[in-house]
């Protein structure tokens, strides 16, 4: 494990463990607070993150960012946001579990050094692989699993929402019940 986390993205943004490297623009590392308590997750960089080098910044993340205003979160100060790869798949496809094993390394070392208290996975693909595989994210998004001392939950990818509108107020839902929790605060370790 890389201990600094500067170290830890100049390595990431030099990887070239799968096909994913011969066609990225930038690696998306992330953004937001490293110190922060929670982490956010999602599958893997679209187009326009790709060509910014940040996550979740097209409609999508523009959608993020007004439910997570919603329930007074910034995800500069008050969150962390990944994904599972850290390139874009090509047209944006669901990134291959030889992809996803590729890189989740990168992620388990965010994670090492963030110890974030909870971490909300965003979408099926993201919940799948950190949660548990046959997790029916229509059914179990907003529930709160445990893994360890780290909380877990899964909620509907913010593009999804964008496909499908009538799944925004349960989306949102589950926003709601996350400021919740955070406002009873973290069980201590």
């Amino acid at each position: 494990m890389i201990a600094q986390w500067t170290e830890l993205e100049n390595a990431c943004k030099n990887c070239r463990q799968c096909g994913l490297c011969e066609t990225r623009h930038h690696v998306v590392f992330g953004m937001g607070n490293p110190q922060a308590k929670l982490l956010f997750i999602g599958e893997g960089p679209g187009e326009n993150e790709d060509l910014q080098g940040l996550p979740f910044v097209g409609r999508a993340g523009q959608l993020l960012d007004k439910m997570l205003a919603a329930v007074d979160l910034d995800r500069n100060q008050d969150l962390y946001i990944t994904n599972i790869v850290k390139c874009r798949p090509p047209q944006n496809r669901d990134p291959k579990p030889e992809e996803q094993e590729a890189c989740i390394g990168w992620l388990r070392n965010q994670v090492g050094l963030m110890r974030p208290k909870m971490i909300v996975c965003l979408g099926r693909i993201a919940a799948m692989k950190l949660i548990k595989p046959d997790i029916k994210i229509t059914k179990e998004h907003g529930h709160i699993f445990k893994k360890g001392n780290t909380l877990m939950m899964a909620t509907l990818h913010p593009a999804a929402l964008l496909r499908n509108p009538s799944s925004k107020p349960a989306a949102f839902e589950d926003f709601l019940k996350l400021r919740e929790f955070l406002d009873k605060g973290f069980p201590e370790e």
